[in-house]
């Protein structure tokens, strides 16, 4: 809205749905009027309504029946919009994430006919929005846009808002003029997967078995192609989880596919696999709830939406599985139903629980060589991880390159021996900008 009143250069009015309706009986239509008359005064002008279905929800559901005032508003707003009186000059723009609850006479030609669905950007229109909320920060030499903006899909506008407020806050901290590559991807990194929590300390125990659990997810999201490329993992306590994978797709996904789905269950399912292999079935703990609930969630969408039960058929149970999540009294479908659902939500569990168990023994020495690296530095991204699967530390300086190990004498099975991370600079590190011609 904000763009379309800019590009516009006309005049502006803004309301919000909820600001039409009050307590007293009538303000609500006497506010329509009065607005729509500053707007034909000011004409040509554009009229926007935020969270249209505060006011615009079907009638003849509401508690107060036929002289519901919220009623009276959408009836004063449909006569304004479309009556006999023309309203030349007068755009009307409503926003709502709920358009399934608006009356569908607002729907009709005439009135709101043009309706246009707004996703979150593609990576074209992450880099421009980026390039929008980047003016108002000095950024240093070795920022690329272009990376950042391939490395966060799914990001809304605000999202991406967020990210560069979050990069120039870092950069403040550390004392920097200009925002680097590394204040966003720290950005980044708080904003996916929440803000580091150093000041929670874990027993070398709990540190010990968060490393295993981490590294299963890692290991089964590299060995299996159709998973997402793993960007980072960590064990360090992050939002309410005491460590995290993080994966992120090369490219904008729009469509999800069955062999797929059963890899991202797989990969869900890793951690406790990798508690169970290493400790046995009587030592796994509680970490594992989180990813549970993930593959059940997707596990239920397959056979329940997406139609990739054999068993099930294809057959949308949309209304059961909100019934499931608790929306409504329970499913609608009948007890035989029932039990074939959660056989096959149970079947696909079971099915990915087992891939990745077998793929973490298998790959014995690479998953504790993983483990062991994720206790040593705490935090690896994707190419680190690769780099210690490969039993090299995951860290080589310049100054090293000569100092390299014989490989034809180096142990398949070594463990990355602990090196210390450079320190980040606390100054401006070298960014100055460059010269422009």
């Amino acid at each position: 809205a904000r763009a379309i009143a800019g590009g516009a250069g006309v005049p502006f009015f803004t309301i919000s749905g909820s600001d039409f309706v009050e307590m007293c009986v009538g303000v609500g239509a006497s506010r329509v009027r009065d607005m729509f008359e500053q707007a034909k005064k000011n004409a040509p002008c554009i009229v926007f309504i935020d969270e249209i279905d505060a006011v615009g929800r079907s009638r003849g559901v509401g508690m107060g029946g036929g002289n519901d005032e919220r009623e009276q508003t959408l009836n004063q707003l449909l006569v304004e919009m479309d009556g006999f009186e023309a309203n030349e000059g007068v755009i009307i723009i409503a926003a709502t994430n709920r358009k399934d609850v608006l009356d569908p006479a607002l729907l009709r030609p005439g009135r709101f006919d043009r309706q246009i669905q707004v996703p979150n950007p593609d990576i074209k229109g992450r880099e421009k929005i980026l390039n929008v909320h980047a003016r108002k920060v000095p950024l240093g030499p070795d920022v690329d846009l272009r990376i950042i903006a391939r490395g966060t899909p799914g990001f809304s506008g605000a999202d991406l808002a967020n990210l560069v407020n979050e990069a120039a806050l870092t950069a403040a901290r550390l004392g920097r003029r200009f925002v680097a590559m590394e204040d966003f991807e720290h950005a980044k990194d708080k904003v996916m997967m929440g803000s580091e929590r150093r000041s929670m300390v874990l027993t070398d125990d709990q540190k010990e078995k968060t490393a295993y659990h981490e590294a299963g997810h890692a290991l089964v999201g590299i060995k299996l192609p159709k998973c997402d490329p793993v960007y980072k993992a960590t064990i360090i306590p992050r939002g309410g989880a005491l460590g995290m994978v993080m994966s992120l797709p090369e490219m904008d996904k729009l469509q999800m596919f069955k062999d797929e789905a059963e890899e991202r269950i797989a990969m869900a399912m890793a951690g406790k696999a990798a508690e169970i292999h290493k400790y046995g079935a009587e030592s796994v703990s509680s970490g594992p709830v989180g990813d549970i609930q993930q593959a059940s969630g997707l596990a239920r969408a397959m056979v329940m939406r997406y139609g990739m039960s054999d068993k099930v058929g294809n057959i949308d149970y949309a209304e059961a599985a909100e019934g499931y999540s608790g929306r409504t009294a329970g499913f609608s479908v009948s007890a035989n139903t029932k039990e074939l659902i959660e056989s096959e939500v149970k079947r696909f569990i079971d099915e990915g629980y087992a891939l990745a168990y077998r793929i973490i023994s298998e790959n014995e020495e690479e998953f504790e060589r993983l483990a062991q690296g994720l206790l040593e530095y705490e935090t690896l991204t994707g190419e680190e991880i690769e780099r210690v699967l490969r039993g090299e530390p995951p860290h080589v300086d310049e100054d090293d390159e000569g100092d390299k190990p014989d490989e034809g004498n180096a142990s398949v099975t070594a463990i990355p021996k602990t090196k210390p991370r450079k320190s980040k600079p606390k100054g401006d590190g070298g960014l100055e900008p460059e010269p422009t011609a």
